[in-house]
């Protein structure tokens, strides 16, 4: 089984209520699960645990509150990741247009500068669609898990 830290950005805590979820069902199957609810870059430059980043979207596209220092300083001194794997959980309203789900592109382009390795497809959950996130991401999650 792997070891996965699932980085968390949420704004009203929807996307915290979905990580702690995900977290769960991603450690009865065996997986070893850190959340960081205030991730900072060392959390992922003193380890090789693949990385879920769930996020929620904030304003215009951008990366709420408690994710953006860790985005900052990754894009900022690009701690190199080679092969290193991560997906990602992003939670948006689609009324938003172009810049749905903009934070989990965002994150996605960051880790790509590091030599991170992308596996599977991004899920995006669109708040008009779905009530409960929650029930979307985690048999993703158990999926994307199974792909590491």
């Amino acid at each position: 089984m792997a070891a996965i830290r699932i980085l968390t950005g949420s704004v009203y805590g929807g996307a915290l209520m979905t990580a702690r979820k995900v977290k769960e069902e991603l450690e009865a199957d065996g997986h070893t699960v850190a959340l960081l609810e205030e991730p900072k870059l060392v959390d992922i430059t003193d380890n090789n645990d693949a990385l879920l980043v769930c996020t929620s979207t904030t304003g215009d596209g951008e990366i709420p509150d408690n994710l953006l220092p860790f985005y900052v300083d990754l894009r900022e001194q690009l701690p190199q990741q080679p092969g290193r794997p991560f997906g990602i959980i992003v939670l948006g309203d689609s009324s938003y247009g172009d810049t749905f789900c903009g934070a989990g592109d965002l994150m996605e382009e960051a880790l790509l500068e590091t030599a991170a390795r992308k596996v599977g497809e991004t899920l995006k959950i669109d708040a008009l669609e779905t009530i409960d996130p929650e029930d979307e991401a985690a048999p993703w999650a158990k999926t994307w898990a199974a792909g590491l």
